[in-house]
């Protein structure tokens, strides 16, 4: 006796769909997983048999083997339990295998029969086409923002049993609904004065270059970055989908709906590994904080304290906007297309006005040796940002509103959308040619930068990528970027500097 169960699985942040073959036939009693099974779905021996015979259902006691196909992929997760325990219940013809040819299972099951939601539902009903797909109540909305074919909500295994031999009529489950919370975005009126801070969030915003702040306590530098979700535009359906599938995979609560549409802000603790921010995992894949972040922003507060080795590691999907995540046996490729924003004190102790640094050469060089150059230099905006003066912070004029600020950034974006198809951090040597030509003054200004040894091959590309933003958010009908908007772009690439003590600079 022999069935075949369709379901899925995830790897990093897609799903994969696994044939869950059992086979119930003469032998001594027992129960075998193979096909590659980690800890969580050998346990579904356990889980299963418990599961049948709470429900009232007959167990076989005869020889189970349970095989998931293709047997050289790695199977991770609860969510085969319902699978297998389907395959069980078909193989033993308490269901008919009729009945279930055009059905994929997701879930898991307790010990008493109810069917639990898991992680990852989202990708992996995606991964299962035009399959009808039988998921628990907890998973109605992920498993409806993917889903091809219906989407069938089971409360526990012998309600489904009960659908499938024709006793009852799939149950009409009532969903809970939660009502989704009124945005509360920060607003960048409550931040007074910082012109140049202010005016670099917004570049970075419209153009999605990557920006770090650098001052003293106080000075408002997570103030600013907390403001910029209000400043990036809601996702488009391909960039949702996306999102939605990074964050189900992660086992990250969604939004009422199920469907992300406004871009992930990401805020991790310095003391975050590697495995957490890159992502990956002892012997699995789950995605990172830069993944987390796909199509939103991933924001590093007092960065100089995140382990220098985590830090190298964002090197590589700031580039490929991908992480290629690598262990035993898995081998994932998630998407990390984000905006980084990060922030940092000039040197240990604070630093603040020139001779207030209490910190000795030896301890401000190690404080910078911590941001590697080839990762500074990755930073399309360097900005140090002081605190507000005591005028600043006693006016009684608001300052511009986030939505003021936004609807800039909307603009300009769409003009950068239509001309070239792509952000302008995303523009290449080529079309940097085609779609923001510098005059002549401009490319004067950019050589002598070159030739005195001021900025590297991507340092050039970076600073032609800011100015197209900068000439983008000015609304001027001129292609051709002017050397106003060179200087300033070359203006908000700040050298990295140190205060040290006596008033010296280094």
């Amino acid at each position: 006796m022999f069935a075949s169960i369709s379901s899925a699985i995830v790897v990093g942040a897609q799903g994969h769909p696994v044939r869950v073959e059992v086979h119930v036939g003469q032998g001594l009693p027992g129960f075998s997983i193979g096909g590659r099974p980690d800890d969580s779905v050998r346990e579904a021996r356990d889980r299963t048999r418990a599961a049948i015979l709470s429900s009232g259902l007959p167990f076989p006691k005869i020889k189970i083997t349970v095989n998931l196909a293709p047997s050289g992929d790695r199977k991770t997760g609860a969510g085969l339990d319902l699978a297998i325990a389907m395959g069980i219940l078909a193989a033993s013809e308490v269901v008919s295998p009729e009945s279930i040819e055009r059905l994929a299972f997701i879930g898991e099951v307790g010990l008493d029969g109810s069917v639990r939601g898991v992680a990852g539902v989202a990708p992996m009903v995606g991964a299962l086409g035009e399959l009808d797909v039988v998921v628990p109540i907890a998973s109605a909305a992920e498993a409806g923002v993917a889903a091809l074919g219906a989407v069938r909500l089971v409360a526990n295994l012998g309600e489904l049993v009960a659908v499938l031999n024709g006793l009852i009529p799939w149950p009409d489950h009532n969903v809970p609904q939660s009502e989704p919370e009124p945005e509360r975005l920060a607003d960048l009126a409550e931040v007074q004065g910082q012109p140049m801070a202010r005016h670099a969030l917004e570049i970075a915003a419209a153009g999605g270059h990557h920006l770090l702040m650098v001052g003293p306590p106080g000075a408002g530098k997570t103030m600013l970055a907390s403001r910029l979700p209000g400043l990036l535009p809601v996702l488009d359906r391909d960039q949702a989908l996306e999102a939605t599938m990074v964050i189900s995979a992660a086992g990250v609560p969604l939004p009422p709906g199920g469907l992300v549409t406004r871009p992930p802000f990401r805020a991790p603790h310095h003391t975050a590994t590697s495995a957490a921010l890159i992502g990956g995992g002892s012997g699995t894949a789950r995605p990172g904080e830069v993944s987390l972040a796909h199509a939103g922003a991933l924001f590093l507060d007092e960065i100089a304290e995140f382990a220098p080795k985590v830090l190298d590691g964002l090197r590589q999907p700031l580039e490929d906007r991908r992480i290629v995540v690598s262990r035993s046996g898995i081998n994932a490729v998630l998407p990390a297309d984000f905006l980084l924003v990060a922030a940092m004190n000039p040197c240990p102790c604070g630093g603040g006005a020139p001779g207030e640094c209490l910190c000795n050469p030896t301890e401000l060089h190690r404080y910078v040796r911590r941001l590697s150059g080839p990762l500074l230099d990755r930073f399309d905006l360097r900005v140090n940002v002081h605190r507000p003066s005591v005028d600043d912070l006693l006016a009684h004029e608001p300052a511009e509103s986030t939505a003021v600020v936004a609807e800039r950034v909307q603009a300009a974006r769409v003009r950068a959308l239509s001309r070239q198809g792509c952000l302008n951090r995303s523009l290449s040597g080529s079309q940097l040619d085609e779609f923001a030509p510098i005059n002549g003054p401009g490319r004067a200004v950019l050589r002598h930068e070159l030739e005195n040894g001021r900025l590297s091959a991507r340092g050039y590309h970076r600073i032609r990528r800011v100015a197209r933003s900068i000439a983008d958010l000015r609304s001027t009908s001129s292609e051709v970027v002017d050397d106003e908007a060179v200087h300033l772009a070359l203006g908000l690439r700040a050298a990295f500097t140190k205060v040290l003590p006596m008033g010296r600079v280094a």
